[in-house]
């Protein structure tokens, strides 16, 4: 992994800018415009598309390195999907969240089948390093028919408890909203990497929000923002 001089070698800008804007689109609710006209008041000029540019290739980046200090997840998961449009069209973005409300991972998909609720399955159980004890479901038949045969596979163990409970599944539900609140002044994705790069710093940028990060060893306690972000992307 390149040390953060040489992640923003070569840029015309102050790496703390890109952080700023990159960290502001993705957590407020703001557009490109909105930010350029932020910045124009502290004396720079900075295009629109520069910025999502900036957002595109530093995004992924900026996951990687705070994903080193992530903390554990619970065992018992809140699945659901929800959907979010991408050149006019509807697509599915899957997502679970443990019982305490923290994000466990996410994944869109262009299809709602049993394929795709697989694939995210063994996309959360990878990125959490252990499989769930137990995954809460809405009555969607192709999700439950995902659990059954990954536990007949030996994908997931036989002893993982499935379950459907609108009560228990309302927390991922109410949790969507957090996506929504940010994608709905985006008025829509132009293309699907466009798209995936960006929910994946917003769900990023919620799991800071959560305080799902572990920073103890960087002593960063009272630190403003900017601090700890570039004490976590040099770390």
């Amino acid at each position: 992994m390149r040390n953060i001089e040489e992640l923003f070698a070569g840029r015309h800008f102050d790496r703390e800018v890109i952080i700023l804007c990159v960290r502001w689109y993705l957590r407020y609710k703001l557009s490109f415009r909105d930010l350029v006209e932020m910045i124009s008041e502290r004396g720079l000029q900075v295009a629109h598309t520069t910025i999502l540019r900036w957002v595109r290739r530093y995004a992924p980046e900026f996951i990687k390195r705070w994903n080193r200090f992530g903390r554990p997840t619970g065992r018992s998961w809140r699945v659901d999907e929800t959907y979010i449009k991408i050149r006019g069209e509807w697509t599915y973005l899957y997502r679970a969240v443990d019982k305490a409300g923290q994000t466990v991972d996410f994944r869109l998909s262009s299809r709602r089948d049993v394929a795709a609720a697989k694939a995210f399955f063994l996309k959360a159980i990878r990125h959490e390093g252990r499989p769930p004890h137990t995954i809460t479901l809405d009555g969607y038949a192709a999700s439950h028919r995902a659990v059954r045969e990954m536990r007949e596979d030996g994908l997931l163990s036989r002893r993982t408890k499935l379950r459907s409970s609108k009560y228990l599944n309302n927390l991922i539900e109410q949790d969507h909203r957090g996506i929504k609140f940010r994608i709905r002044p985006m008025l829509g994705f132009k293309n699907y990497k466009s798209a995936a790069i960006t929910i994946a710093g917003i769900e990023l940028l919620r799991r800071i929000h959560k305080n799902q990060f572990a920073l103890n060893r960087l002593r960063l306690k009272g630190q403003a923002a900017p601090t700890i972000w570039n004490a976590v992307l040099a770390g």
